[in-house]
């Protein structure tokens, strides 16, 4: 007993002096989006030595504070750094629910409620991916900083140019699906040129002001119309309504800044300014000096949110960007058909309206301008081409919960379309009109879809009609959906969905010297079964099938060279446009996925697809421009401390066929009667990326370092047939190669 007493008057002496009338600092950290709580966040007061991290719970403790006042700085790399004022009196505890919200998303005291990370507000597709938060930063590069970039790793998505922000899904180009803003569907929103053989992109719209992004890769519901194989539908954010925040970005390819904050002394709005600019034409200039890619682009936007009332609520979002292209500097080596100077100018103006009456009804109504001007001057200041594109959109859609099983979904668009432009080139020093197109038409379509859910809940069937119709061809066509979701166990669910589409014909086609006001939309019939497999809360296991039909697709059967009857065929200098082409694509895709806010994120996935088509006036049968028989995509994010975060993606694929009737021998290429019989070979690359954050009292900065091709992989890109020798029948191409290994960096300075 006497040895205990010693020992317990040695531990009293030994302990620290706790503060006379100290008192402690907890609470519990989460993520805005979803809910999840955050381990691994740093907690600190400002005026004092007093910290903490976040555990696997979200939960912090911060024991013998000393009374005072305070600021309480909760931050992680990847998140809004959050500042919070306080006065903690004698003795009393103190605590704290924080949200921390993605350094992507709208900064916000409010956690979104959701049933699972992978459910979807409508849950009436069977197909749909959904990227936003630190996912969508990661994936979109350092370099790029590209949102459609991030995109591009999802499973299934298939993208072998490192230039172009454009991609595939299931072996139908970009074209064919629509990209919705905000519930408009956009036309060209890229910084990009018009009129080369092989045209790089970036998405004009800014990355950071993206909310989240949703890909349908098939059979997906009838509010999306005007569009044959999927559907990308994209919201944007709005502005903080609790702080005035600014950030401003450097990388080694752009610069820019961002500014947003509550609206009035009420804080019933929000707004949000960007703008940057692009140098990355002067890294591509010295790593491809010979590349037709190399422009500069710079961008303004903005974005007005506004309650009116607590039933009405407006937005207004404004996008004006700019691509110019410049190479007089390298004049003498260009031929007399090369671009020396041109431009691409986006408009994008989008006026939105919601309606809630009651908590059964809501009604969205946007009202959207849009507009495109591009010229094209060659050495001699001879335009090569020019064109203007402008487009009215008036849509109002409705959901109305008229039923507590599921809510009735319709809507109404008007779009008033104008197209016109001409290309030209010279032909044996004679200048030539290549295609001259102009007009003006009016597209309107309607949908209605009832969803309903049964046997409590374990039973989701949604179908519904979409009605739409194009002025110049005087076309009108119907177009049924539907879909169901049986969960067959508590973690398991089979998923079926049927639809057919539509896509009317771009004016510059139906008003061309090429084309006719009399072709038809192209359609496509598109059935898909999937198989999941929840594997606890935030990971799944997904086996989807599936089978597209097409007919009517617009095809030049006569535009490439090829041997026909065992002699060289000449196309014609106009060739015509016609619905001739039809084809399928079938196959299967498998992915593993986990999301979280918390350690690891991510997914592996492997997709396998056969994609043909069938020329009804030449006969020609031949798998599809972008056929990729084997793709894999894998993604991983990891958030290492509370200021560290590694992310890598890597990318393998089988490879595009070399478009035309060309063939190989030795390193020669050579005419031939079948198209799209040769591969470039397969494609691959991995990128790797570290975020590191770093904490003051009142700022944040973040740095971004990146290698691009970390394994310095050769790829190649197919850009133009370059002539063709009518007696021998060789070919004369050009193939150029991709990023070779790449490190970048930026930095995001915010405030």
């Amino acid at each position: 007993m006497k040895l205990a007493y010693w020992f317990a008057c040695l531990a009293w002496v030994a302990a620290p002096a706790w503060p006379q009338g100290a008192g402690e600092v907890r609470g519990s950290v989460v993520d805005a989006r979803g809910g999840e709580a955050l381990g691994n966040v740093q907690v600190l007061l400002v005026g004092g030595p007093f910290r903490a991290t976040t555990d696997s719970h979200g939960g912090f403790r911060i024991p013998s504070v000393t009374p005072g006042d305070y600021v309480l700085n909760v931050s992680t790399v990847g998140y809004h750094l959050l500042k919070r004022p306080f006065h903690l009196g004698a003795g009393e505890v103190k605590e704290f629910e924080i949200i921390l919200t993605a350094d992507t998303l709208r900064q916000t005291d409010t956690v979104e409620v959701k049933a699972g990370p992978f459910d979807t507000p409508h849950e009436d597709s069977p197909s749909t991916l959904t990227l936003a938060g630190n996912d969508a930063k990661n994936l979109g590069s350092v370099l790029a900083d590209d949102p459609l970039r991030a995109v591009e790793d999802l499973p299934g998505v298939t993208s072998n140019n490192d230039f172009d922000a454009r991609f595939s899904v299931r072996g139908a180009d970009f074209s064919r699906i629509g990209l919705f803003v905000d519930g408009v569907l956009l036309h060209e929103p890229f910084h990009t040129i018009e009129g080369q053989s092989v045209e790089g992109s970036g998405t004009a719209f800014n990355a950071d002001m993206v909310e989240k992004m949703q890909l349908y890769e098939g059979a997906y519901p009838e509010r999306y119309g005007d569009r044959s194989a999927g559907v990308l539908d994209v919201d944007l954010r709005d502005g903080s309504r609790t702080d005035t925040v600014v950030r401003v970005a450097a990388s080694a390819s752009n610069a820019g800044a961002m500014a947003e904050g509550p609206l009035g002394k009420k804080k019933r709005g929000s707004w949000l300014v960007a703008a940057r600019k692009s140098y990355l034409q002067y890294l591509l200039e010295r790593t491809f000096p010979n590349t037709t890619l190399v422009f500069g682009l710079e961008d303004a936007q903005g974005r007005l949110a506004y309650d009116l009332d607590s039933k009405n609520h407006v937005t207004l979002y404004v996008l004006e960007s700019y691509s110019g292209l410049d190479r007089s500097s390298v004049k003498s080596t260009l031929g007399v058909n090369s671009l020396m100077e041109a431009g691409y100018h986006y408009t994008l103006a989008n006026l939105g309206w919601r309606y809630t009456p009651t908590d059964k009804l809501m009604v969205t109504t946007h009202a959207a301008w849009m507009r495109e001007k591009f010229g094209d001057d060659n050495p001699n200041d001879v335009s090569l081409g020019a064109g203007y594109y402008g487009e009215w959109v008036w849509n109002t859609t409705a959901t109305w919960m008229w039923s507590s099983n599921g809510p009735l979904d319709a809507g109404w668009s008007m779009r008033r379309v104008r197209d016109g432009g001409y290309a030209q080139q010279f032909n044996s020093n004679v200048l030539s009109v290549q295609q001259r197109w102009d007009g003006t038409a009016e597209i309107d379509g309607g949908y209605v879809q009832q969803s309903y859910a049964a046997l409590g809940g374990r039973l989701r069937l949604a179908g519904g009609v979409r009605w739409d119709r194009h002025s110049m061809d005087a076309v009108a066509v119907t177009s049924p959906a539907a879909s169901a979701t049986v969960k067959l166990t508590g973690s398991a669910q089979l998923q079926l969905g049927f639809g057919q589409y539509a896509q009317f014909p771009e004016l510059s086609v139906l008003a061309s010297t090429l084309g006719s006001r009399r072709l038809l939309p192209m359609r496509s019939n598109q059935a898909i079964a999937a198989l999941e497999q929840r594997v606890g809360q935030r990971s799944r296991v997904r086996l989807e099938t599936y089978n597209r039909a097409d007919r009517d697709l617009i095809y030049q059967p006569f535009y490439d060279p090829r041997i026909l009857n065992g002699k060289v065929f000449s196309p014609p200098l106009n060739p015509l446009y016609y619905n001739s082409l039809r084809g399928y694509a079938r196959g299967a895709e498998i992915f593993l996925q986990r999301t979280s806010a918390n350690r690891f994120t991510g997914w592996v996935s492997y997709a396998f697809g056969r994609t043909e088509d069938r020329d009804g006036i030449s006969g020609a049968r031949f798998v599809s421009d972008w056929d990729q028989r084997h793709t894999i995509n894998i993604y991983a994010g990891y958030r290492l401390r509370p200021s560290v975060n590694l992310s890598a993606r890597s990318s393998w694929g089988s490879g595009f066929p070399i478009p035309g009737f060309l063939d190989t021998v030795g390193s020669s290429y050579y005419l031939t009667n079948v198209r799209n019989s040769q591969r470039l070979g397969t494609y691959n690359r991995t990128d790797v990326r570290v975020n590191r954050a770093w904490t003051h009292d009142k700022w944040k900065l973040t740095l971004y370092g990146e290698v691009i091709n970390l394994t310095n992989r050769t790829n190649y890109l197919f850009e133009s047939l370059n002539s063709f020798n009518t007696k021998t029948g060789q070919a004369y191409v050009t193939v150029d190669t991709m990023f070779p290994i790449l490190p970048s960096a930026g930095l995001v300075f915010e405030r």
